[in-house]
Order: C-alpha cells, then sequence, then structure tokens
C-alpha cells in the first residue's frame, strides 16, 4: 500500500483517481488543484507518489516537478496529461518524471503504472525509506 498525492486541477480526475487508488489498497493522503499546492501538500505530507497534472493554474506541472525534485530527489512522481505528445514525455522524463500516464485512462492502466513505479523505486534500493 502506497501514500499518494493526487494533484490535478480538475476535481472530477482527482475523484476518479481517488476511487482507482482506494479500491486498489493505497491511501489518498491528500489533494491539490494547483501546482504551487502540489509542492505544499508534497513538503507536508511527504507521500510515497504523486500524480501530477501536467497542465494546471497557478504553477504548471513540470515546474512543480521540479521543485518537488529540489524537496526530494527520489521523489516518485507520475505525469497525467490530456496531451499525448513525444516531446511532452521526454519533457517529462528530462524534469524527473517516474511516470506517465495519458488521459482518458483506464483504471488498471493507472494502478499498473503505479505498480511498476513502486517496483522499480524498490529494486533501486530507496522505495521504502518514508
Amino acid at each position: 500500500m502506497a501514500r499518494i498525492l493526487i494533484a490535478d486541477d480538475a476535481l472530477f480526475a482527482r475523484l476518479l483517481l481517488r476511487k482507482i487508488f482506494t479500491d486498489a489498497g493505497h491511501e489518498v493522503v491528500g489533494e491539490a488543484s494547483t501546482g504551487r499546492e502540489a509542492v505544499e501538500r508534497y513538503a507536508e505530507l511527504h507521500p510515497d507518489l504523486v500524480t501530477l497534472d501536467i497542465i494546471m493554474p497557478d504553477m504548471d506541472g513540470i515546474t512543480a516537478l521540479k521543485k518537488i525534485r529540489e524537496i526530494d530527489p527520489n521523489a516518485r512522481i507520475i505525469m497525467i496529461t490530456s496531451v499525448d505528445s513525444y516531446k511532452k514525455l521526454v519533457e517529462c522524463i528530462e524534469a524527473g518524471a517516474s511516470g506517465y500516464i495519458v488521459k482518458p485512462f483506464e483504471p488498471a492502466d493507472v494502478i499498473k503504472e503505479v505498480e511498476r513505479v513502486l517496483k522499480s523505486r524498490d529494486r533501486a534500493g530507496r522505495g521504502s525509506e518514508s
């Protein structure tokens, strides 16, 4: 079970992700509707994993990703976007994203990506420090 922070400006997306995560046995420890709020909530909660929408008000997801990485270089962050673009994917990976999900998404695909990110970090020996 992972402690997850959901950051998305769309309430519907946050509610859907919350259901997907809780149905899979994970704990949603917080939510954010802006990039700035995501960074603040990360610093406060230190979750095991963050889902971070790329397009958000106040501060975009890629900037928030970089700021979270400044707080915790080992943060596990899955970017979520409605823009299926190779260029955007590369930008996210270069900024330090652990994974990437394109909207609209299927619950099974979301959980598969979460488990992949959690396992890849665990194999690196950094997954259970929190």
